[in-house]
């Protein structure tokens, strides 16, 4: 699920626009903000040992940092994941348009949101073996992209019209790794920690998984690794393959390049391939924020409404929330086709962001609650955080870091301002709506065990 949250529209489309900010330097961006995501997975790993529970960071949250905490982290997960498949179906109809370029993008935005909303109201098995497959043509793609781009490398394939050969000299076309100097690596981050977006889904799953103490964990270890690699990798080949200059944003950059070095027969796999990796993302976008929905309303963060479940055991009254809210993005693609889908990424990045600084947060006050109890850590110490606190704490700064960043650009300016107004909203709203008592504080409690 993880892979199908954040193996997607950051990958296939979004960096698009963070290659343009940053050039090859993207690769590094790539990389800083995947090893600070892998911080807060393994946080988080180290957490469900010894809670698994679905919806477990806002739980967690709860638990650790008080209700409020619960409340916002819970919340802004949801609006992180509809944001997200909003930008997920903007990119979908974008890339219909690359077959269909007189069918206006709202349609096809609108015939996507149907068929997610049918898929997720049917049984749990259904939408897993659904993603299953899914994830596994897009990761099949990738690899296959990789190889292949790099057996064009290796045998000197030139692009038509251009005496430049593939490779390295491809890469540096622009004669430096930071074209655009080191503010354009630092605007990257915008993109690239969108990019990574979802992979906190994991955290969803532990309490529906069979053995979520350890399956939870092993899959905290390996899925960050996975996307790390197949970002960095496929990036850099495609790079290489074609002048990442003429990357314009008006398709998939792996689109876009195969069809400029004259393989239009792999531009159309590739956009079929980037079509199913779309529907896989805005797939578990819906899983995700459905269940954070369902658990935030067992805890009374939410209407009691959103725990109503099927005879399918799906929340579906969360789902038909979700559907509604993409609805939205159907408006918006009507409205806003070309601007749309940097803005979306940009307030993506603030509600991501902000739900992994409070991951974060959880497990430093874990951390110290433990210690001043002198409770044995044990259980969760073979999934321990490298560098333990400080890296945990190193990579709290970094996400902060991410968000000031928001504010140097004006196209991601409005995210921040977004993001702030979202806060203060929920601040509001659980003043005067939630009114919390000690009791709930303990109800919440028990929902940890």
């Amino acid at each position: 699920m993880a892979l199908g949250s954040a193996i997607g529209t950051g990958l296939f489309y979004g960096s698009s626009s963070a290659i343009q900010a940053a050039g090859p330097a993207v690769l590094f961006a790539y990389m800083i903000g995947g090893a600070a995501v892998f911080i807060v997975m393994r946080a988080m790993g180290e957490m469900a040992v010894k809670h698994p529970v679905s919806g477990s960071f806002a739980h967690y949250a709860s638990r650790y940092l008080g209700n409020f905490a619960g409340f916002v982290t819970g919340w802004t997960f949801s609006f992180e994941m509809a944001i997200v498949a909003i930008a997920d179906v903007t990119a979908f109809g974008i890339y219909m348009g690359f077959w269909f370029p007189q069918v206006p993008q709202w349609i096809w935005v609108l015939v996507v949101v149907l068929l997610i909303a049918t898929i997720n109201l049917m049984k749990v098995k259904v939408f897993g073996e659904t993603e299953f497959w899914l994830a596994i043509v897009k990761v099949t793609a990738i690899i296959a992209m990789i190889v292949g781009g790099v057996a064009l490398i290796i045998f000197g394939f030139n692009a038509p019209d251009t005496d430049t050969a593939t490779g390295f000299a491809t890469l540096m076309s622009a004669g430096t790794l930071f074209p655009n100097g080191f503010m354009g690596l630092l605007l990257s981050f915008a993109v690239v920690m969108f990019a990574f977006g979802g992979i906190e889904t994991i955290g969803i799953t532990a309490g529906e998984a069979d053995d979520p103490s350890k399956s939870v964990p092993e899959a905290i270890n390996t899925v960050p690794w996975r996307i790390l690699l197949f970002y960095v990798a496929s990036l850099a080949v495609v790079m290489m393959l074609f002048d990442w200059r003429q990357i314009d944003g008006s398709a998939s950059p792996f689109v876009q390049i195969f069809d400029g070095l004259g393989l239009p027969a792999a531009a159309h796999v590739l956009n079929a391939v980037v079509i199913t990796a779309a529907i896989s993302a805005i797939n578990a976008d819906t899983f995700g924020a459905g269940r954070m929905l369902y658990a935030m309303s067992l805890a009374g963060h939410a209407p009691k409404s959103f725990g109503r479940v099927s005879r399918n055991g799906v929340p579906w009254m969360s789902v038909i929330v979700m559907a509604i809210v993409l609805l939205v993005g159907v408006v918006l693609n009507a409205l806003l086709p070309e601007a749309l889908f940097t803005i979306i990424a940009s307030i993506a990045t603030f509600a991501t962001v902000w739900v992994w600084i409070m991951i974060l947060a959880s497990y430093l006050a874990m951390r110290r609650k433990e210690a001043k109890a002198g409770r044995d850590n044990s259980v969760a110490r073979e999934y321990a955080v490298p560098g333990g606190t400080i890296a945990a704490w190193a990579a709290m700064i970094f996400m902060v870091f991410v968000v000031v960043l928001l504010a140097l650009s004006a196209e991601t300016r409005v995210a921040l301002y977004t993001g702030v107004v979202w806060l203060i909203l929920l601040g509001v709203l659980y003043k005067v709506l939630l009114r919390p008592t000690d009791s709930s504080k303990q109800d919440s409690d028990s929902l940890l065990g």
